[in-house]
């Protein structure tokens, strides 16, 4: 590993390391407002927001920054961080341990670097998917040591996640047992791992996806985007806001055909 990655990956362990510390001490002890875009925020999200990208700014002060709670428009800069400061807000709130700090770095738009730690856990995860013929590190990692997605075949013992906007994919028959996580980032990381076999996010945006999609590509795992145009590259000068990803993600290729048939609602728009 060159020294720009090391560098990149200790700044996100240390950053991740801090503002989950603190993040523990108030979780399940704030009172979350509700934003324009109706999802929520607690003062430990504003707080570290504003610390990571201090940390990061600190650095890497020629990199770009975009942040769910600050500015959400992306920059135009070959290098570009995106944070999610807290994945899972309400979790967050009402003391479920399943949340997440999610640190992805970019170049010229697309993820090659993320880093997830969920502090109740005392986990984290981080992983490289370089472009071709870039330095790039290969790699997906729990806590250090390598993961990949599960080779298991769909049945009653195997896990499927969603999210609570995609219970239109619940049909009799459905291959897997279905679990609901409230944070898609941990959802889609247990792909990664091998925990389950795919997940569902109806309206996740770029944030909750930047910091796991190096991870989940470096652990194997298919990606199959559902909205009408994949979510990377980003565009500099877009502001993205209010722009839902929906995605899908499977252990692997093969498994693509079953899961998409069975969560086309969500492709086609139709939430519950």
């Amino acid at each position: 590993m060159n020294s720009f990655w090391e560098k990149a990956l200790g700044v996100a362990r240390e950053a991740s390391a801090e503002v989950g510390e603190e993040l523990l001490r108030l979780f399940g002890r704030v009172t979350a407002t509700e934003k324009e875009d109706g999802t929520l925020i607690t003062q430990g999200d504003r707080w570290a927001d504003q610390r990571l990208r201090e940390r990061i700014a600190s650095a890497f002060p020629d990199h770009g920054i975009l942040s769910e709670e600050a500015d959400c428009t992306f920059p135009d800069r070959e290098w570009t961080w995106v944070i999610d400061p807290v994945d899972g807000t309400s979790n967050f709130t009402r003391g479920m341990p399943i949340w997440a700090v999610s640190l992805g770095l970019l170049h010229n738009g697309w993820p090659r670097f993320g880093h997830v730690a969920v502090p109740t856990l005392a986990t984290a995860f981080h992983g490289w998917h370089g472009g071709d013929g870039d330095e790039t590190p290969g790699g997906a990692f729990r806590n250090g040591e390598p993961i990949r997605t599960s080779r298991a075949e769909p049945s009653n013992h195997q896990f499927f996640n969603i999210c609570s906007r995609s219970l239109r994919v619940l049909k009799p028959g459905f291959p897997c047992k279905v679990r609901m996580l409230g944070s898609a980032t941990y959802n889609l990381l247990t792909v990664a791992m091998g925990a389950s076999l795919g997940g569902v996010e109806a309206t996740p945006k770029v944030w909750d996806l930047a910091g796991i999609w190096p991870i989940l590509h470096a652990a194997g795992a298919a990606w199959v985007p559902l909205g009408e145009t994949p979510p990377f590259p980003l565009v500099p000068g877009r502001d993205y806001t209010s722009l839902s990803q929906p995605t899908l993600v499977v252990a692997r290729e093969e498994l693509v055909p079953l899961f998409r048939s069975l969560v086309a609602p969500v492709a086609r728009g139709e939430l519950s």
